[in-house]
């Protein structure tokens, strides 16, 4: 079991539980924190690059954390990040869609300073047809074993 940054390994995977995203979830984030037509309404999407509604980016990014969340990478302790890199949309998230996160350990950095370590890991997020919907790769901060 993970616990610690000094139990993480290069190479290490990770999956989540899934999440279905409903069309009244996607039209609620829309709403509230990216109002624009072709994420509220089907046919002002048709002739967009999305070409039908889809989900905000940044609803898919919050799903994704908390799909991250459910993975446990570094066990009982919070996904503290000091930043994400990587971060893609490669393909729209549509009503119905069962988003899953898969994660794989990329880099492992231990401080010099401090009784912590920067753990990357490559998060994507595919949909049911295995689709890779999103990808990002935070800067997440594990506590090392006490001494």
């Amino acid at each position: 079991m993970i616990e610690w940054f000094d139990d993480l390994k290069v190479g290490m995977r990770f999956q989540s539980e899934s999440k279905t995203v409903s069309k009244e979830e996607i039209l609620r984030f829309a709403e509230e924190f990216d109002p624009q037509p072709f994420h509220l309404d089907h046919e002002a999407a048709k002739d967009t690059v999305l070409g039908g509604l889809a989900a905000s980016g940044w609803h898919t990014a919050a799903i994704a954390m908390r799909l991250a969340l459910s993975a446990k990478p570094f066990g009982p302790h919070p996904l503290f990040g000091a930043g994400v890199d990587g971060l893609r949309w490669m393909v729209p998230v549509r009503p119905g869609d069962t988003l899953r996160l898969e994660g794989e350990v990329t880099e492992l950095i231990p401080s010099k300073t401090k009784p912590q370590g920067i753990a990357r890991v490559k998060w994507t997020a595919f949909n049911q047809k295995g689709e890779a919907v999103y990808t990002f790769n935070p800067i997440g901060i594990v506590p090392r074993r006490p001494a």
